[in-house]
């Protein structure tokens, strides 16, 4: 029975899709990342997952997302990276998470909050995306004092790392070469990371020479696509969400019949509408008004009038919809659903957008391939 609104996750593809990009990028070390709630799949499941695919970290955001795996009973070693002027260190000393360090204010805070044990780092260079990230004219500075503390028993140094703009290749290549030099200069000053990672999906898949010993596979877990020119299938990827509901209303309408706010639509022919219960206020995208598409009954239809709140209208024609019909907004292609890189392309934005911003009163129904 399709629930009113839900969004169904498929654990074993997140498992598969792991398992597969291991055997892609050959590295010693994957960090899963599922921040922002595992990009709306549901974070401790999704780790969960990707435990089981062969990862052997986990990645997040802010240090809240990765108390909460803890929090779960996930005893996996766990980065987060992105901290507030205000941030209290000590429950990562404590609870045995590594830190990401992106300036030497964040260097000091987090010495300062280290009890009986070092509290683990992964030093952050910024490499071109000019956001956080230690600036490459402090690296000589930092590196030298990352290395006094560490030797004081205040910090331990386990990784270093850079993001990739994915600008262009050429973009990324420039990159590699000024984080190279990065942790050539760590080396010179003594610092010994274990983990040494620059590559997300997108440059795990395409470009070797930016794995080094460590990716951080985020987008990918959860079976999408981060290219424009190739499909989650080609990539040997299986899409880990189906978001759908039922039908709860229908109606026939003659020509000329205008539909939803301002009358964006109007009917070129008579046709039965199909009313669904998704909305924006459920991060279905309004932009996508008019133009996204849904599975009902093995055909697939597009969106009539504007995307509401609550709910929008899909004009099906004469094919024989009743309420209580399973809608798919979005799923695995393969099953001839659109995808939610369709949904993206219909809104004017990222695969990534259209996950992670499904709202919390759609119901998340977990299961083995679901």
């Amino acid at each position: 029975m399709i629930g009113f609104r839900e969004a169904v996750i498929n654990t074993d593809a997140m498992t598969h899709n792991i398992r597969h990009l291991a055997g892609v990028v050959g590295t010693d070390h994957i960090i899963a990342v599922v921040k922002a709630d595992g990009y709306g799949h549901g974070a401790v499941q999704a780790a969960r997952a990707a435990l089981a695919g062969g990862a052997d970290w986990l990645g997040t955001a802010d240090l809240v997302e990765a108390l909460e795996l803890r929090d779960a009973g996930i005893t996996a070693p766990v980065l987060c990276w992105l901290h507030g002027p205000d941030t209290d260190f000590t429950p990562a000393g404590q609870r045995g998470i590594d830190l990401g360090v992106s300036s030497s204010d964040q260097l000091e805070k987090v010495a300062d909050a280290a009890g009986d044990a070092p509290i683990r780092i992964h030093l952050k260079l910024d490499t071109g995306l000019s956001r956080n990230g230690l600036d490459a004219s402090d690296w000589d500075r930092v590196f030298s004092r990352a290395a006094e503390l560490e030797r004081s028993g205040r910090i331990h140094v386990r990784g270093i790392f850079s993001h990739l703009s994915n600008a262009s290749d050429d973009d990324d290549r420039q990159a590699v070469v000024e984080f190279s030099e990065g942790v050539r200069l760590a080396a010179q000053h003594g610092l010994r990371p274990e983990l040494v990672h620059l590559a997300a999906t997108a440059a795990a898949i395409r470009l070797p020479e930016t794995r080094f010993n460590t990716v951080r596979i985020g987008l990918g877990l959860y079976g999408l696509s981060p290219f424009d020119d190739v499909d989650s299938s080609e990539l040997g990827l299986i899409p880990a969400m189906t978001l759908r509901a039922s039908v709860i209303g229908v109606r026939r309408v003659p020509a000329g019949k205008g539909v939803s706010y301002s009358y964006t639509y109007r009917a070129p022919a008579e046709t039965t509408l199909a009313l669904v219960p998704f909305g924006y206020g459920d991060g279905i995208p309004r932009q996508a008004s008019n133009v996204g598409r849904v599975l009902i009954g093995g055909g697939v239809h597009q969106v009539a009038g504007r995307i509401a709140m609550d709910q929008f209208v899909v004009a099906v024609g004469d094919a024989a919809v009743s309420p209580g019909d399973a809608v798919v907004i979005f799923g695995d292609p393969a099953t001839g659903a659109p995808s939610a890189t369709d949904w993206a392309t219909a809104a004017g934005t990222i695969n990534y957008e259209i996950v992670t911003r499904i709202g919390a009163r759609v119901r998340r129904v977990y299961g083995a391939g679901s």
